[in-house]
């Protein structure tokens, strides 16, 4: 049962997916397009020469859909299954750094247009490039985006991504957006882009009747949390010691290391992200990038934890406002974690906000809405 739809397939009949008319056209055409790659002969084979040309390379897909709908799922099936030599898959944030990195390298060389090489090189480590979660937040990154997607296209890259939003609407209100247009473009013409909207959030179906403010603090709290992590992950408990690391690009040069973070999940301390010089761009940046954010070890405060309160207010607005899924263990429930201090009756909101983010209706918005 080597194939992608033969994998689905299974996971319905043993009742661990539900029918879902749009997940089960995205395993068809991602079954195909696996059937293509391992059809296409290797470079420089006799089929090749006995042609006198490379064949079409298969043309890629772009699936998109709210967090939950089942997108990693369906791109963990298709790249476990595809039986290619080269082919990679990153974050697409990640995958950007790594340009930008590269251009960085090339432009220090002198010797011209540096996309060219960056392509070459790319095209080189992979004929299959498998993106997670393609969201476009900064302008540099959306300059050079229509011209190396260009470049990796016609050096025979094939692309597979998901987002969580239609190409149209990648880099929405964006600065120069105009310049991002023909990106848009591109992916259109070149890859099949599939809705994944389907009746099931399999992740808010995940997280069940859990309550996400876990109090208080403690072993109990800790054992529930990395339970929920697991489920929304798909990651063995078995092999916990090994999940995923990743460092987030928090402009300028700077980074802020996550120790725990898989498919859009993200585990933090509170000491991690408020207990350190953090501002409003920093939490933008992690609200941006993972859908679900973790977050254990929230002390309750005072007068002599107003820095710490202060950076609090803004994670938890930043969370809000890209609808990211906060699960917390606290000392205390959000009324009283901070009832005396400087911007103790402004916190009021935040504690709004926290109670609002518990709810069904919330935990049912999709990421970035």
């Amino acid at each position: 049962m080597n194939s992608v739809l033969a994998r689905y397939q299974a996971l319905v009949a043993n009742d661990e997916l539900r029918p879902d008319a749009e997940q089960e056209a995205a395993a068809r055409r991602l079954d195909v397009l696996q059937q293509e790659l391992e059809a296409t002969p290797s470079r420089g084979s006799v089929l090749w020469r006995a042609l006198g040309r490379q064949p079409d390379p298969p043309r890629g897909v772009y699936l998109w859909g709210d967090v939950g709908r089942g997108k990693s799922m369906l791109m963990d099936l298709f790249y476990d299954a595809v039986d290619v030599r080269r082919k990679r898959r990153v974050h697409f944030a990640e995958f950007m750094l790594d340009v930008h990195a590269r251009i960085a390298v090339e432009r220090r060389k002198e010797a011209g247009d540096p996309i060219p090489p960056v392509a070459e090189a790319l095209a080189e480590e992979a004929r299959l490039l498998a993106f997670d979660e393609m969201m476009v937040t900064n302008s540099p990154d959306a300059m050079i985006l229509s011209r190396l997607f260009t470049e990796l296209l016609a050096k025979r890259v094939t692309v597979v991504t998901t987002s969580n939003r239609p190409p149209r609407d990648l880099y929405l209100n964006g600065l120069n957006r105009e310049h991002f247009l023909p990106f848009i473009g591109l992916i259109e013409q070149r890859l099949d882009v599939l809705p994944l909207n389907g009746p099931v959030d399999y992740r808010l179906d995940r997280l069940g009747r859990m309550d996400t403010w876990l109090v208080p603090n403690g072993a109990a709290a800790t054992e529930k949390l990395s339970a929920a992590f697991f489920r929304l992950t798909d990651y063995p408990v078995e092999d916990r010691a090994h999940v995923p690391t990743a460092d987030l690009d928090l402009g300028g040069g700077r980074t802020l290391h996550v120790p725990k973070a898989l498919k859009g999940v993200a585990v933090f301390s509170f000491k991690r992200l408020c207990g350190e010089a953090r501002g409003a761009a920093d939490y933008l940046a992690v609200a941006r990038r993972f859908h679900t954010v973790i977050l254990v070890g929230i002390p309750k405060m005072g007068p002599e934890n107003r820095n710490e309160a202060a950076r609090f207010v803004s994670l938890i607005d930043a969370l809000y406002e890209y609808k990211v899924k906060l699960l917390a263990a606290a000392d205390a429930e959000p009324a009283d974690l901070y009832p005396r201090g400087d911007g103790s009756f402004e916190f009021a909101r935040t504690v709004s906000r926290i109670e609002e983010m518990r709810s069904e209706a919330y935990l049912a918005e999709g990421h970035g809405g």
